[in-house]
């Protein structure tokens, strides 16, 4: 199966629990449609570079995904209507990277990243 990254941002008024619990809902939606969520993150509530929705900030969150192409599509196709979700990006990697995210980890860790 083909491997996925999402990232999406919900509304700024809604609580941690409720922002992570989106990420669980969105993973049970993968699961029911033959994917698996490999890993998640919750980046947490960050100021944005511009008002989306009169929003100023939102909450960050991250998954990495093993799912078919229906399966991403209709979760998508989810995010989309769901009325806590304000933007959402999903792009198809070749493989997973192993650990955090480049997002998760501490700023002298990044620096010592190989860059290609």
């Amino acid at each position: 199966m083909p491997f996925y990254e999402h990232v999406f941002i919900s509304r700024q008024d809604l609580s941690n629990t409720q922002a992570e619990g989106l990420v669980e809902h969105f993973g049970a939606i993968l699961s029911d449609n033959g994917g698996k969520i490999v890993e998640s993150e919750y980046w947490g509530l960050k100021t944005m570079a511009y008002k989306i929705n009169k929003n100023r900030k939102g909450h960050y969150a991250f998954m990495r995904s093993d799912a078919p192409a229906p399966a991403v599509q209709e979760m998508e196709r989810l995010m989309r209507l769901h009325d806590d979700v304000m933007r959402v990006l999903t792009i198809k990697v070749d493989e997973h990277e192993e650990g955090p995210s480049v997002q998760m980890q501490k700023r002298d860790e990044r620096e010592r990243r190989p860059r290609n």
